[in-house]
Parts: structure tokens; C-alpha cells; sequence
């Protein structure tokens, strides 16, 4: 058990400290714009997408924006990206690696209908249906490329908070995950 927690604490120790390089930075951007490519047609044509600006208050706005840094982006990709899998920078086959990195994907795939069953029901409508699953699956593979490339925690953060800001803030997403008083 013991050294399961230095395994995890290792890997947590280089991912919060390597921070990306400017082409890094770069990737970050170019997988934001193929995720944007993809996920914006598809959403757009299947309803789950909708130009719809949220309404908030600059102090509420300020908090939900701190607040999705850290949940879902930076705790998901803690638990799917860095201490599922190990470091970059540490000696492991690609195959093993990817490997690892299928069956972490699988599992964030899977989280999302699981978290919407167990602890927030409004999320169901939107949680259980494919395209949602299919742009978490996107957007879980954009990040751990993200990881695999960089080897930080904060290339693959950034990734997917802007991707759930943009989702929730501007294209209706929390609309869909607000319960209707």
C-alpha cells in the first residue's frame, strides 16, 4: 500500500511542476480548436448544443469559473490523467501506456452517467445520452494526449475547463443541468 501512495505522490509531484513549453501551449490550442471542429457540428445538429449565453452576475460568474477549475477539470484530470496513469517522462512501453490510457478513458467515459445516477440527478437528461458521452470520450482523449505530450497536469486542466466554460457559460449547458424550479 505504502508504495501505491509514493507511486501517486511521484506522479503528482512532476505533473503539478512540469509546465508546458510554448509548443506545448500550442497543442493546447490546436486540440481546443479539433475538439471545436467536431464537437460544435455535432452538438449544434443534435440538439445538445444551443447559442445561449449564461445570465451571471460578475461575482457569480467569477465563482463559477473557480469553481469548474477545480471540479470537474483539475480534480477529473488528477484522477484520470495523472494518478491513473503513469508519467510520461517515467520508463514504460507506448502500448502499456495507451493501454492504460484506453482503459482511464473508458472509466471518465463512464464516470459521467455514474456521477448523474449517484450524486446529481438533473444531469441524467443530459449525462446518459450518446453524444454527450461521445464528446466526454473527445474531450478525455484530447486531454490525455495533452498529458502524454506535456507531462502536465495544467496543459490537460486547461483543456477541459475551457471546454466545459464554453459549454456551460455560452452553449447551454447550464440551462440543460439546472433543474427548472
Amino acid at each position: 500500500m505504502k508504495t501505491y501512495l509514493l507511486m501517486f505522490l511521484d506522479r503528482l509531484k512532476i505533473a503539478v511542476t512540469c509546465l508546458p513549453d510554448l509548443s506545448g501551449w500550442w497543442l493546447v490550442v490546436g486540440l481546443l480548436c479539433l475538439y471545436a471542429t467536431i464537437a460544435l457540428p455535432l452538438g449544434f445538429a443534435f440538439g445538445l448544443l444551443q447559442i445561449d449565453l449564461a445570465p451571471l452576475q460578475p461575482a457569480a460568474l467569477v465563482r463559477l469559473l473557480l469553481t469548474l477549475w477545480i471540479t470537474p477539470a483539475l480534480l477529473e484530470e488528477l484522477v484520470f490523467r495523472v494518478l491513473w496513469l503513469p508519467h510520461p517522462s517515467q520508463q514504460i512501453l507506448a502500448q502499456r501506456w495507451w493501454l492504460w490510457a484506453s482503459i482511464g478513458l473508458i472509466l471518465f467515459i463512464l464516470y459521467h452517467p455514474l456521477n448523474a445516477f449517484f450524486f446529481y440527478p438533473p444531469g441524467r437528461s443530459v449525462f446518459y445520452r450518446p453524444l454527450f458521452l461521445f464528446l466526454a470520450g473527445l474531450l478525455g482523449l484530447a486531454c490525455t494526449f495533452a498529458y502524454q505530450c506535456t507531462g502536465s497536469l495544467w496543459a490537460a486542466t486547461v483543456i477541459h475547463w475551457t471546454i466545459v466554460v464554453v459549454w456551460l457559460l455560452g452553449l447551454g449547458g447550464l440551462q440543460l443541468l439546472t433543474p427548472s424550479s
